[in-house]
């Protein structure tokens, strides 16, 4: 990866949606924790676009949710939550500094990016609240066009997760880090998988930038299995994003 596009969260952020009750989020510890976040991402080699909050859309800081990239192409998607639409196009100038193309997820189908789990050429799409079987259909279509494979995986009777990637993260070297709901799912067979217990959940949601594994601080059970395993290891403190639904992976698009 050489790059990654972020979006700061603007002042009205705790207008955004979230489905847990963890209390409002401090705006100014959020600016903090975001910024640590992109000083993490450039100490793994990233160069950073950093667009300007955009408080039209109070969830925008998720840039995440807006495009799936791939060395091959662009693919802009539809969030399933009718008021994120504008996100979308709010990326799409940012991103064509960098692709000249862009293939587009249409109705009726919806497709957040935080149900795409990329690993390696073979991509894992959530059906979800937010992401339908239309939607995940046409991107599973549109990456075999590119010579990915892809599995979809139905979570919509896991109401403890929001978005697939919420559940599990590529690690790289053939591992998927998965909560204890999805650890044995049938889709994951081929790969290695590294439980996430109950009470760790949240810290599923990790993101492998180059030779570096980032991912929530306060979990020390999952932290230990990650440095036997051998991995590079950046904590973030996530707290104001975790109640508004988000994680790492949420935060940037990375590419």
């Amino acid at each position: 990866m050489k790059y990654a596009v972020v979006r700061p969260p603007s002042p009205n952020f705790a207008d955004g949606l979230t489905t847990v009750d963890l209390g409002r989020p401090d705006y100014g510890r959020a600016l903090d924790q975001h910024a640590a976040y992109c000083d993490a991402l450039e100490r793994c080699g990233l160069t950073l676009t950093r667009l300007a909050p955009d408080p039209r859309h109070p969830d925008s800081t998720f840039v995440e949710d807006t495009a799936v990239l791939t060395p091959l192409g662009a693919i802009l998607t539809r969030p399933g939550a009718p008021t994120r639409s504008g996100e979308v196009e709010a990326i799409r100038g940012p991103l064509s500094a960098f692709y000249s193309e862009f293939e587009e997820i249409v109705a009726p189908g919806t497709l957040d990016g935080g149900d795409v789990c990329e690993a390696e050429r073979h991509v894992f799409i959530g059906v979800s609240k937010r992401t339908n079987r239309e939607g995940a259909g046409q991107l599973a279509a549109l990456l075999a066009q590119k010579g990915y494979s892809t599995a979809l995986v139905d979570i919509r009777g896991l109401p403890e997760i929001l978005h697939l990637k919420s559940g599990i993260a590529y690690a790289g070297e053939g591992r998927i880090v998965a909560i204890e709901a999805l650890a044995r799912h049938p889709a994951l067979r081929a790969h290695e998988v590294v439980p996430v217990s109950a009470a760790e959940a949240y810290a599923a949601n990790s993101i492998r930038v180059n030779d570096r594994l980032l991912f929530a601080a306060g979990h020390p059970c999952l932290e230990a299995s990650l440095h036997r395993l051998g991995y590079q290891l950046l904590e973030l403190q996530m707290s104001e994003f975790q109640k508004m639904d988000g994680g790492p992976s949420c935060l940037s698009l990375r590419f």
